[in-house]
């Protein structure tokens, strides 16, 4: 039989109050700004819906679909954009949403591309954030939680594309920090 749960890491409970905390904090810094709120798929998409409604000011939503993943859950270094945005973001202001950002190769390659886009400016929030993992310096400026360096799954998260439908974040028991089964 298939274990479905982990150790917890981070309760239903923590994440939301964590959600609300950066959906304020959002709100106040973009005030009166045309701000693009864009969620990096399939990862991000729990985190990001429950961050948009915590956001009290009119805003754009838009999505891209990234793999960084060249076989099972071991990176590549390389970074594959599959589905590219809607919307133009030139002048405007974009927060890029991710589930997690452990070695920060996907981010510093998704702001050098929007870059090229001409926003009025681009920044990070990520529900995950594991320093231990990081291969670039990429700035983050809202973070829910730091980690260690543990494989989690739950609220988006996946093992082979298994659990991300978790209501909670959970240290995966069969795998270890690199993704191989024990």
């Amino acid at each position: 039989m298939e274990r479905i749960f982990g150790r917890p890491i981070v309760t239903q409970e923590e994440m939301r109050a964590r959600i609300r905390e950066l959906g304020k904090q959002i709100t106040a810094d973009y005030a009166d700004k045309d701000l693009i709120l864009v969620g990096i798929l399939k990862g991000a998409y729990a985190f990001y819906a429950d961050l948009a409604r915590a956001i009290r000011i009119p805003m754009r939503v838009d999505f891209l679909v990234v793999t960084s993943y060249s076989s099972k859950e071991n990176t590549s270094g390389k970074v594959k954009m599959m589905s590219d945005l809607t919307e133009d973001i030139a002048g405007r202001d974009v927060i890029l949403v991710e589930d997690i950002v452990d070695s920060g190769l996907t981010i510093k390659y998704l702001t050098g591309a929007l870059s090229k886009r001409k926003p009025k400016s681009i920044r990070v929030c990520t529900l995950l954030s594991k320093p231990e993992r990081r291969k670039v310096n990429v700035p983050i400026h809202y973070v829910g939680f730091e980690i260690p360096n543990r494989y989690v799954v739950g609220y988006g998260l996946d093992y082979q594309q298994k659990y991300r439908n978790l209501p909670y974040l959970a240290v995966l028991d069969t795998v270890d920090d690199e993704g191989q089964g024990f």
